[in-house]
């Protein structure tokens, strides 16, 4: 062999030896040292204050509020004003702390039909929530419906701004 090869084959043995040495060294991973657990603080000992005692009332928001705002409706139908749906809610919630209590609905009505027309469009109205209430869980027995049509404004009905308070039913307790 001459100088050439075999400084050849030695220089590719030498790669081959470097190239899957190379391969097969592997890096550990030293693993992190454990963080040292420091001891808390001591905690200053309070001592619980003292709970006057009290005679047993309910909590002043367990107690329904029932000033409840009117009812209103759209012009000539019983369909609820979208502006009622938030009233109606509360008075759903209101009256689900006291499911026993009696409502009686008064429906009116503003003065632009015949008085039979009013009547019924007010007996409509309160019907309506009644439907409202009862689809939200309550019990419909509950609830008493009378209609007043025209008869007791709470507002002029000579202009709209009036007979649209007019429009309206209104929630009381049955005494």
């Amino acid at each position: 062999m001459n100088i050439k090869n075999i400084l050849f084959t030695t220089l590719i043995a030498l790669s081959t030896l470097t190239f899957y040495s190379c391969k097969t060294k592997k890096l550990a991973a030293k693993p992190a040292p454990a963080p040292v657990a420091k001891p808390a603080p001591p905690a200053e000992e309070k001592k619980p204050e003292p709970v006057p005692e009290k005679e047993t009332e309910p909590a002043p928001s367990d107690k329904p509020n029932f000033d409840l705002d009117n009812i209103q409706f759209e012009f000539n139908s019983f369909v609820l004003k979208t502006s009622s749906f938030a009233i109606l809610d509360k008075a759903v919630a209101e009256m689900k702390k006291s499911p026993t209590t009696k409502f009686v609905l008064h429906g009116h009505s503003s003065a632009e039909g015949t008085p039979e027309y009013n009547m019924s469009l007010s007996v409509d109205r309160a019907n309506s929530v009644k439907s409202y209430f009862v689809n939200a869980g309550l019990n419909g027995d509950n609830f008493t419906i009378v209609g007043h049509g025209e008869k007791e404004p709470i507002s002029t009905n000579n202009n709209e701004e009036g007979r649209t308070l007019n429009r309206r039913t209104e929630i009381r307790v049955k005494n």
